[in-house]
């Protein structure tokens, strides 16, 4: 069944951008005609998601008045706040308790652009853990993250690829932790590769991390262009 949920990681400082996230979120980037974040509610929304929740704590109240409680895009927006920054795993976590219904769920990063196809990832999920979204080795991160072999991810033996910063998940597999505990989701991967709970899609597309200026400048340009 194609998961309705999804937390969106929204929490991040956006540092590698300076200036730029000096006065606003990184996920309120213009991004041809129209912001980031709104750009991946769109994208959840068309796939059949309807319950989102966004964590927050860079400019929290700037997003918040922004997006308002979803209704513009057909969803249902609710927010976690940290007041101070739990980590991507603990921020996923910690978010699940706003996040109403259950089952499986979708994790995407707010500054991730992509056309990855959210329906086959999650297919490709089946009965396993996890399913995360993979892509070829960008220039900043060449040596990758995980290897992918037939389906499988692990992290070592095979080819490597970069983690997209899109996945899927079983809710359960995350009540292995507190809410509110600070924590990375590579700990939670790591735990899911060791038990062969972790499977691969790997996308072809189009796909940005626009969380630097120059990769910014080209995920706007490609964006304008469609």
């Amino acid at each position: 069944m194609m998961p309705q949920r999804a937390v969106i990681l929204a929490a991040g400082k956006g540092t590698r951008l300076k200036w730029l996230t000096d006065h606003r979120p990184k996920a309120l980037m213009p991004m041809a005609g129209e912001v980031a974040v709104v750009r991946v509610i769109r994208r959840l929304a068309a796939s059949g998601v309807r319950f989102i929740t966004l964590n927050v704590h860079h400019h929290a109240e700037q997003l918040m008045a922004y997006l308002g409680d979803g209704s513009a895009w057909g969803v249902s927006l609710s927010y976690s706040f940290e007041a101070d920054l739990l980590d991507s795993g603990g921020g996923v976590r910690t978010a699940l308790e706003f996040l109403p219904g259950e089952g499986s769920f979708f994790v995407h990063n707010a500054d991730i652009m992509t056309n990855l196809d959210l329906r086959a990832l999650a297919a490709r999920k089946g009965s396993h853990a996890c399913c995360v979204g993979l892509v070829a080795n960008p220039l900043h991160h060449a040596n990758g993250d995980f290897t992918f072999n037939q389906g499988v991810v692990r992290r070592d033996g095979g080819s490597r690829f970069t983690f997209s910063g899109v996945s899927v998940w079983d809710e359960s597999i995350w009540m292995r932790f507190s809410a509110k505990q600070s924590f990375s989701m590579l700990a939670l991967l790591n735990e899911l590769m060791a038990e062969d709970q972790c499977r691969g899609y790997l996308h072809r597309g189009f796909w940005y991390d626009i969380g630097r200026p120059r990769d910014l400048l080209q995920a706007q340009s490609m964006l304008s262009r469609l």
